[in-house]
């Protein structure tokens, strides 16, 4: 007796063994991601992140160590990014967040950079939110706001030289020009005599060379007549002393005849005063007597009683 086949078991068992060999391949290709511990942090930025989508990979110094779990935009000012980022990853303090594009395709992600040795961990506390990882802004951001203010700076730098370059300047500017011709006109027409102030110039140099040349010697002869004038200055000082000696001698002298003459001087000063007290009193008597040169001295009157 010929069985029977059941063709809706076997496809059932046909179907079920296809599922169970494609979740095997899913499950070695991609299970040891899936058995990975991965660390809440939250990024805020305060710029467009367009191009960024759930599950868009975080990088850190270009390693993917994780994936961005949300995108939310909080109190409509900045946005807020929850990440996902596998334990180990060393996420410190100082480490920055920024948004970048993959090429030409507009897909972003967000890289991690920084995080020096001595920065303590960025480790979120027990019972709190997650972790704030610092951003900073994108590339193009930067770029953009460069060029912002490059042009800005030129239009500024074009409003001053418009407003230095005005009809004023520019007539001042014709003026100096003017010049400057007539200027180079005067010096082609004097060319001659330029030449000759340039070759006296040369002269001058040269006898300015020779004079410096010739100060060596000029400098010794001074310093020996340097040393000349010192002896004789102290040849004068030594006929000085001697001088000033022979006068104190003198004085000396002087002192000691005074001592000595000075008595006698005076006597014979008494004498003479004496004497011509005598002929002023002669001298009286004769003018009223004249005859008493031949006569003799009349006698005297008697005193009283004589």
């Amino acid at each position: 007796m010929e069985s029977k086949v059941n063709y809706t078991l076997v496809g059932t068992f046909v179907v079920v063994l296809l599922l169970a060999l494609i979740l095997g391949i899913l499950w070695l290709s991609g299970g040891a991601q899936y058995r990975k511990h991965y660390m809440p942090y939250i990024v805020y930025m305060n710029e467009s992140v367009s191009g960024l989508n759930l599950n868009a990979p975080v990088k850190y110094r270009g390693v993917e160590v994780g994936r961005v779990k949300r995108i939310s935009l909080e109190h409509g000012e900045r946005v807020r990014l929850d990440l996902d980022i596998e334990e180990g990853t060393p996420i410190k303090e100082n480490t920055v967040a920024f948004l970048t594009v993959q090429g030409l395709t507009g897909i972003a992600q967000i890289e991690l950079s920084g995080g020096s040795k001595d920065a303590r961990p960025l480790i979120s506390q027990a019972g709190e939110e997650p972790a704030i990882i610092k951003s900073r802004p994108s590339l193009l951001v930067r770029l953009d706001n460069a060029a912002t203010d490059l042009l800005t700076s030129f239009n500024r730098t074009s409003d001053n030289i418009n407003s230095v370059l005005d009809q004023d300047n520019r007539d001042s500017t014709k003026k100096i020009l003017a010049n400057i011709a007539q200027l180079t006109g005067a010096l082609v027409a004097n060319q001659n005599n330029i030449d000759a102030i340039l070759r006296n110039s040369e002269t001058t140099t040269g006898n300015a060379a020779k004079l410096t040349a010739e100060l060596p010697a000029l400098a010794e002869r001074i310093a020996r007549s340097a040393d000349t004038l010192k002896k004789m200055s102290e040849e004068v000082s030594k006929a000085s002393s001697s001088t000033r000696k022979t006068m104190d001698r003198a004085y000396n002298g002087i002192d000691r005849i005074t001592d000595e003459a000075l008595p006698e001087l005076q006597g014979t000063l008494s004498e003479l005063q004496e004497l011509t007290a005598s002929l002023k009193r002669i001298g009286g008597e004769l003018e009223r007597n004249p005859g008493m040169l031949v006569v003799g001295r009349e006698p005297l009157p008697a005193g009283p009683g004589e």
